[in-house]
């Protein structure tokens, strides 16, 4: 479902700019001021076919004509990328939430490093542009295959901060993490956005450097553990005394909507925090990447869209 107010926007620029990566320009079908955004929110769109999938706004936040999305095509994934790519024309009218921002920049930070993998390039770009605009020190690095597979290489050798970005190859080498992330110091904070894999390299490489965990901020685009899967287990409505069954392949939130409690939903992978909800007993199988280490051995919340249980019946603050 669409998370929070609703706006209509027209498509008003589709283009292909590396293969499998098209770029998509939205504005107020009457060339209204749109919401403010935050460099690194994102918005919730829907889709021809009923598909309702998350996109980056990498245009500058100053902006307000216009929201700008990089979407990579991804044949083997839910839909919404492909659906984009074939289904959605220059003139059309979207649905879309208003933008929300679960990657936020700490403002009081005195030095930015940020990564970007691939597609996660487009939080990445409000983020520098923000920065840029901001006076702030910062670095950006942007890691993709080759120089064909990424997007936005001719926005950032053409930006007013290209002498602090660099771009990494995996045809030609690649870079050493750590090197470029650095030691950590007070008011320097990381931010990382692409694939689980370079997510988890980064993360650990910063932390093997003594990176606080505080100072650490990722935005992941696709989980590859969630979903259904495993035994059946009870979900108690602490409200109502009520108990649901979830069956082997549905999520909870899926089991919750069946009986009409909706929980606000809106990645379905356990990336983006929409669904988090807190448990007053038993104990869950997370499967997110959106809450903390800490927040996971805590045990007092989940996200319900992908997550599941380790015992038979969880109880559910709803």
């Amino acid at each position: 479902m669409i998370h929070g107010s609703r706006l209509a926007v027209r498509v008003t620029v589709k283009t292909e700019v590396v293969p499998g990566i098209c770029v998509v320009e939205l504005r107020h079908p009457l060339g209204e001021p749109l919401p403010v955004f935050a460099a690194g929110a994102h918005i919730d769109v829907a889709l021809p076919g009923g598909h309702i999938r998350q996109y980056s706004l990498c245009n500058s936040p100053a902006e307000r004509h216009r929201y700008l999305l990089g979407v990579l095509d991804q044949p083997g994934g839910r839909g919404g990328s492909r659906s984009m790519h074939q289904e959605v024309h220059i003139g059309d009218v979207l649905t879309i939430s208003e933008p929300r921002c679960h990657f936020a920049l700490h403002e009081g930070a005195s030095e930015s490093v940020l990564l970007a993998g691939g597609i996660g390039i487009t939080p990445i770009l409000a983020m520098a542009e923000h920065l840029s605009m901001r006076g702030r020190s910062f670095s950006l690095d942007y890691f993709a295959r080759s120089a064909g597979t990424a997007a936005f290489l001719d926005r950032i050798s053409g930006a007013a901060w290209a002498g602090q970005a660099r771009t990494h190859f995996d045809d030609q080498g690649g870079a050493e993490l750590g090197a470029i992330i650095g030691a950590p110091h007070a008011g320097k904070h990381l931010y990382v956005c692409g694939p689980p894999g370079f997510l988890g390299a980064a993360l650990d490489a910063a932390r093997r450097l003594g990176w606080n965990e505080a100072r650490l901020h990722r935005e992941y685009f696709s989980n590859e553990t969630a979903g259904a899967g495993g035994g059946a287990f009870g979900v108690q409505i602490a409200s109502t005394g009520k108990i649901i069954q979830v069956a082997p392949e549905q999520s909870i939130a899926a089991a919750l909507e069946i009986e009409g409690i909706v929980v606000p939903t809106s990645c379905e992978q356990g990336v983006c925090g929409t669904c988090i909800t807190r448990v007053l007993a038993g104990s869950p199988d997370h499967r997110d990447l959106f809450l903390t280490d800490e927040e996971h051995a805590a045990n007092d919340c989940m996200t319900v869209c992908c997550s599941r249980s380790t015992s038979p019946l969880l109880v559910l603050d709803l």
